[in-house]
């Protein structure tokens, strides 16, 4: 009979502008069994989103009755909206043997680690601050104006302390080789012994008294 382990959870993290995002769909494509969790959030889309697609999109009134009723898994305040992991929607990915992914900041990272919630944490870092500095003004060109820009920098200089908070830190400097990085990263926790133990054990069960099965096959 086939075993079905629990899916794992996965977080990844890093400074707006790092191209988490953009690393995480790509990685979905070249994993079977991985799925990203779609948060729910206050902010307005950005072009090229979709409601439930790529975030589910509420009203705050929406959003904080979910907070009353205690319905996510963590949820956090960043650059004026809410942000938050529906508890109940990725127990239904993990009990099905689905690994998710978490694209957090590092405040909903801290809220799981408190919470004493298993999950694999995974940093993204820029090359560099100038670095990032160029790709948000290329991302946001138009969209926030310049405080909005130096309050990303600032707090990007405070996440990027919490990278020793994480299991796993990987720089951003090429795509590709990013997302491979990552993939090793999901492949390798799949096959750790507490991620595989109730399959590990099934089948080490079969294993006992192998002479009786061998026995009982042959007819004698």
């Amino acid at each position: 009979m086939e075993q079905k382990r629990e899916g794992l959870l996965f977080v990844v993290s890093a400074p707006s502008g790092t191209g988490k995002s953009t690393l995480v769909s790509e990685l979905i494509q070249r994993v079977p069994g991985l799925v990203k969790s779609r948060s729910y959030t206050t902010r307005p889309p950005r072009p090229g989103e979709s409601n439930g697609v790529d975030y589910h999109f509420v009203a705050k009134e929406t959003f904080q009755q979910m907070i009353d009723a205690e319905e996510f898994l963590e949820w956090t305040f960043v650059f004026g909206h809410f942000y938050g992991t529906h508890t109940a929607e990725t127990a239904r990915y993990t009990c099905n043997g689905e690994d998710v992914i978490l694209v957090i900041d590092v405040q909903g990272a801290k809220r799981l680690r408190e919470q004493c919630i298993s999950a694999v944490g995974v940093f993204i870092l820029p090359p560099s601050f100038m670095v990032l500095e160029d790709r948000l003004r290329m991302r946001s060109e138009g969209l926030v104006d310049e405080t909005q820009l130096f309050e990303r920098l600032k707090t990007a200089k405070e996440e990027v302390s919490a990278r020793r908070d994480y299991s796993y830190v990987i720089v951003n400097n090429e795509l590709d080789l990013c997302v491979d990085t990552l993939r090793c990263i999901v492949i390798a926790e799949r096959a750790r012994g507490p991620a595989i133990a109730d399959v590990s054990d099934a089948i080490a069960e079969t294993f006992r008294d192998p002479g009786r099965r061998v026995m009982s096959s042959s007819g004698t």
